[in-house]
């Protein structure tokens, strides 16, 4: 094989494009609407290509922050989130994005410029081999080692970011790759043929996964036979949008359903077969679990005694053939969950059957659901001041409740913010509940709102934070109202207002309790040494003031500690659907070291 002319080339063939051009144009033409990320070299003119392209470039302070917000963007929309970084660190940094949307299973492709081909080894500017660097957090790594080959492949790592389990894709740009120039009649003919090849792989990717009739009857079969039925869904359920196919399912059979936290929403928090409020009892009890979209992991106790009992027998739907060899269970269907679900609920209605609410085992997951909900009522109605994180978590519950529909999305992080939050707060509707994930990830917050605010504009977005996970993002607050000072800064240099992007509807509510977990909780025999006057590693400043932040660009901050402080703020800002930070101040000895996880650490 003869090796690749590095050199630019100048053919006079006609009008020249260069590698950002083409770049941008292979984004474009094959579905691309948003990037986000961080520019620099050799990058800028890639992003300032698109942009001219119709490509909105959503711009961050850093690419951690920019790579959660592109791979949030691609589980709510279902298309591949995009990530432009500059080379070597930032590439990295951009590491945290694309390792979480593989742990998560998001569709996120990350593009990265790279030094030189003809100075690697060298010691170029940045250089570093991001291929090797990215090979772990990612289902393909590929470089564009000519002009010839960015359209080609473009269309393979956006097709591979959502083909079978959705996850991570990484395309590397050599800097001397994107001066090289081609014609625009030879640029056509490999977009046209990119554009065809993207076609042929979605239409093989399609074509996989497809479930036997004879599996589906026997689920349906174990599911007939149970006599302590449980339905279990996750995220990838609502990647795969089968809400409706899920509802059908549970409401023909009258079988009770345990969402996972992100599953929360494809059926009602407050449906009369919601078991999340019983949930040791449904996992310990049940005989058959259907898993629609969630993996047995450590968020499900992975599937075994003595969370779940040691006779119960699984029925896996899982889109990766893998995930159900490793969990061997008692079946396995293989495929989309929508797909799935729509031949499961068609085997249901030739021979019907549904358990009916007198059913012993319906029975007692009402029973201890009502018992539990009232329960927890009866510290929720407590108002406590100082703040613990009950009393400010039920009025944010209620602020959010009477947004009424379509309802807000809630983007929730940090330890006993979001472990209070996944307890209280009630979703309604598919896909309005992001938080730290299968990861645990911190730091999430501020990039997962601009993702949320990007993909459903018309939707408001309510982050309930910890401090420390704020702290993580919380300089992006600047990109949440950039648009505010926009429109004053366009009109003064003579740009149509038809230009000026509309501001992101995103509240942040910061639970401040003075540091990770709380302020200083050491006992009198860790407060020893010679550095024993130093703060405690996990106390931050007290009473910091995280709402004047967001002032500082143009936003709105409010410093609150009572119920009515705190429920005015709520009602103002979710009225005004415009950038705000809600200070909420904490007991800084409410709450427990490590939320739930005490025993990890």
């Amino acid at each position: 094989m003869a090796d690749l002319d590095l050199k630019p080339q100048n053919s006079q063939n006609g009008p020249q494009l260069d590698g950002n051009q083409l770049v941008a144009k292979s984004l474009s033409r094959l579905g691309v609407t948003h990037m986000f990320g961080v520019v620099g070299i050799p990058v800028t003119s890639v992003a300032t290509r698109a942009v001219s392209l119709g490509i909105r470039f959503i711009a961050f302070h850093n690419e951690q922050s920019a790579g959660y917000a592109a791979s949030a963007f691609g589980y709510l929309t279902g298309r591949p989130g995009v990530l432009l970084t500059v080379s070597a660190p930032g590439c990295v940094h951009g590491l945290a994005g694309l390792s979480n949307g593989m742990a998560n299973t998001w569709p996120i492709v990350m593009i990265s410029g790279s030094c030189d081909q003809k100075d690697a080894g060298r010691g170029d500017f940045q250089e570093l081999d991001q291929i090797e660097a990215v090979k772990p957090f990612s289902k393909l790594s590929v470089k564009a080692r000519d002009i010839k080959e960015i359209p080609g492949c473009v269309a393979n790592v956006l097709e591979r970011a959502v083909s079978g389990r959705p996850g991570g894709c990484y395309l590397d740009l050599p800097t001397d790759v994107l001066h090289q120039t081609i014609s625009e009649s030879e640029a056509e003919e490999l977009l046209t043929s990119a554009t065809e090849e993207q076609s042929q792989l979605q239409k093989l990717s399609s074509g996989r996964g497809n479930v036997v009739s004879s599996d589906v009857e026997r689920a349906v079969s174990l599911l007939r036979e149970a006599q302590r039925p449980l339905i279990v869904f996750g995220k990838g359920a609502a990647y795969a949008r089968a809400e409706d196919e899920l509802k059908k399912l549970v409401e023909t059979t009258g079988i009770p359903f345990l969402p996972t936290p992100m599953g929360k929403g494809l059926l009602p928090d407050t449906h009369e077969l919601a078991a999340t409020a019983a949930r040791s009892l449904a996992i310990g009890k049940c005989d058959v679990a259907v898993i629609v979209g969630a993996r047995l992991n450590w968020l499900l106790h992975f599937g075994e005694p003595p969370k779940w009992s040691k006779d119960v027998k699984f029925i896996l739907v899982d889109i990766d053939k893998e995930e159900i060899d490793l969990r061997k269970p008692e079946l396995g269907l293989v495929g989309d969950a929508k797909k799935v679900l729509e031949m499961i609920n068609r085997n249901i209605k030739d021979d019907p059957f549904c358990l009916g609410k007198s059913h012993p085992w319906v029975e007692a997951i009402s029973k201890k659901a009502r018992e539990n909900v009232s329960k927890m009522e009866a510290q929720l109605i407590k108002d406590v001041v100082p703040f613990n994180f009950t009393t400010p978590m039920r009025i944010i519950r209620d602020a959010i409740l009477g947004v009424g529909s379509p309802a807000p999305i809630v983007v929730s992080e940090g330890a006993n913010t979001m472990d209070v939050g996944r307890a209280v707060l009630v979703q309604t509707e598919p896909r309005t509940r992001l938080d730290a994930g299968t990861w645990g990830t911190m730091g999430v917050g501020l990039g997962y709102c601009i993702a949320a605010a990007v993909a459903s504009p018309d939707r408001l977005v309510v982050a309930v934070e910890g401090d420390s996970g704020f702290g993580f993002s919380a300089i992006e607050v600047e990109h949440i109202v950039m648009d505010l000072l926009v429109p004053l800064l366009l009109v003064k240099v003579g740009v149509p207002k038809t230009l000026v992007r509309y501001q992101l509807p995103v509240v942040v509510i910061v639970f401040n309790n003075g540091g990770v977990y709380g302020g200083d909780r050491r006992s009198p025999d860790e407060i020893t040494g010679p550095h024993k006057d130093d703060p405690a590693p996990t106390s931050f400043v007290p009473g910091a003031g995280y709402h004047i932040l967001i002032e500082a660009f143009g936003g709105k901050g409010y410093l609150v500690g009572t119920p009515e402080e705190l429920t005015s703020a709520l009602a103002e800002s979710f009225a005004a659907r415009k950038p705000a930070v809600i200070n909420v101040i904490i007991d800084p000895y409410a709450g427990a070291e490590s939320g739930r996880m005490q025993h990890k650490n």
